[in-house]
C-alpha cells in the first residue's frame, strides 16, 4: 500500500519553478489523500492567485507520484482556500529564502 510518507518524499524533490525550493517545504501541499485502490489526490495551492505555473508543478507531481509502486492514478487539485502565506513554509525553506 502507498503511504503518505512515500508521497511526501517525492514531493519534497519537486522544486517550485520560480523559487527553486521544494513545493513541500514551501507549504504549497495542503493535503494528500490515498485510497485503498492506490489513487492519490494532492490538494495544493500556489504562492499567488494569478500564478501561471500550475501546469509546470502539477505535471511533475503526476509523474513522480505516479511512479511510486502501487499508485494507480494521481489527481492534483488547486485551491486558494486558505491562501498561501510565508507562515506555511518549513524552517528550512524560510532560511533558504532569508525569512528567518
Amino acid at each position: 500500500m502507498v503511504t503518505k510518507k512515500q508521497v511526501e518524499s517525492v514531493l519534497d524533490k519537486i522544486p517550485d519553478p520560480e523559487i527553486g525550493v521544494s513545493i513541500l517545504q514551501l507549504g504549497l501541499i495542503y493535503r494528500i489523500e490515498i485510497d485503498k485502490k492506490g489513487n492519490v489526490r494532492v490538494v495544493m495551492t500556489l504562492t499567488t492567485l494569478g500564478c501561471p505555473l500550475f501546469d509546470q508543478i502539477a505535471e511533475p507531481i503526476k509523474d513522480t507520484v505516479g511512479a511510486i509502486k502501487g499508485v494507480k492514478k494521481v489527481e492534483v487539485e488547486l485551491t486558494f482556500d486558505p491562501p498561501w502565506t510565508p507562515d506555511t513554509m518549513s524552517e528550512e525553506a524560510k532560511m533558504q529564502l532569508g525569512f528567518s
